[in-house]
């Protein structure tokens, strides 16, 4: 019963992050509307199983993108040893 409790948990919990993005987004591009001109730096981080692949537009944007990758393998592999820990 445990795991569908998590489960649910989970699902609420992604939910809450998709929604959390699209607030965002769209502050920055009001933000970004009514501040006029400015500098633009994007950066990214795509996973292929535990090796990220960091990209950016800058040196900063990059390095930012790095840190978060970091993070969430860190996230990940919490996740992984509490959810173990669980099932055995």
């Amino acid at each position: 019963m445990e795991g569908v409790q998590l489960h649910s948990y989970l699902v609420i919990a992604g939910f809450i992050l998709i929604m959390l993005g699209v607030v965002l987004v769209f502050l920055g591009v009001f933000a970004s509307a009514l501040g006029g001109a400015g500098k633009v730096e994007a950066g990214g981080v795509v996973m292929i199983g535990p090796i990220p692949i960091i990209f950016g537009t800058s040196a900063r944007a990059a390095l930012l993108a790095a840190v978060v990758a970091v993070l969430m393998m860190i996230i990940y592999i919490v996740l992984v040893v509490v959810l173990l820990k669980r099932v055995v």
